[in-house]
C-alpha cells in the first residue's frame, strides 16, 4: 500500500513479497548499515529468514497506528527499485518497550543508492506528512560519526541540539530537531 509519494518516490508499506524480503535482507545484512543502528538492533543479519523476522517486527511494532507511523520501503517511481527504509515513529525511551511522546524521523539507504538525494526527499514527505496532523517537533537521531545522516539532517533544516542519552536504552546519540512550520522552537529538551 502506498503511503505517500515524492516526486521521485514512492514510499510503501514493505510486504513479504519474497523480492522485499530479499531486499531488506540486502539492506540489513551489510556491515556498512549495520555498524550506525547499535549493537541491540540485532545486525547485521546473517541469515535471510531474518528478513521475514524483522518485517513481522516492524508490523507489531505499528500494528495500532493507524497508518500514521511506519517503517516504509523507499521505492524509485522510474524503476520500481528498492532503495531503502524510511521510519516514522515515536521512538522508544530508555525501557525501549515504552514509548515516549517524541516523534522520529529516520532512512536507512542500501549502500548502491547513497548519494543521490532519496533521504533527504522521503525525509521531506514524511516530516510534511507529520506536521500536517498538528505535531510540533520532529527528532532525528545519528550514531556518533554518522556524518552521511547528519548531513541528512542538516539538509532537512535540523537542528543540531547535541547528544542525548534519552532514548533507545540509553544509547548516546546525536540529536537533531525539526520544529513545525510557524511554531515556535524549544529548548530541545525531550518530552516525557
Amino acid at each position: 500500500m502506498t503511503v505517500y509519494t515524492t516526486e521521485r518516490l514512492i514510499l510503501r508499506d514493505w510486504t513479504a513479497d519474497p523480492a522485499d524480503l530479499a531486499r531488506i535482507y540486502d539492506i540489513y545484512s551489510r556491515p556498512e548499515i549495520a555498524r550506525w543502528l547499535g549493537v541491540a538492533s540485532g545486525l547485521p543479519m546473517t541469515d535471510p529468514a531474518q528478513a521475514a523476522e524483522r518485517l513481522r517486527f516492524w508490523q507489531e511494532r505499528h500494528a495500532t497506528d493507524q497508518g500514521r507511523y511506519g517503517t516504509w520501503a523507499i521505492e524509485l517511481r522510474d524503476t520500481g527499485l528498492v532503495v531503502g527504509t524510511m521510519m516514522l515513529k515515536p521512538l522508544p525511551g530508555r525501557d525501549e518497550s515504552r514509548r515516549t511522546g517524541d516523534i522520529e524521523v529516520g532512512w536507512h539507504l542500501h549502500p548502491d543508492c547513497w548519494g543521490h538525494g532519496y533521504a533527504t526527499e522521503a525525509a521531506s514527505g514524511a516530516l510534511a506528512r507529520e506536521f500536517a496532523t498538528g505535531t510540533r517537533e520532529i527528532y532525528a537521531v545519528v550514531s556518533p560519526g554518522n556524518e552521511a545522516s547528519m548531513a541528512v539532517c542538516r539538509r532537512l533544516g535540523m537542528t543540531h541540539v547535541g547528544r542525548r542519552s534519552d532514548w533507545y536504552g540509553g544509547q548516546e546519540l546525536e540529536t537533531f530537531l525539526l520544529t513545525a512550520p510557524g511554531g515556535e522552537p524549544s529548548s530541545g529538551q525531550p518530552a516525557s
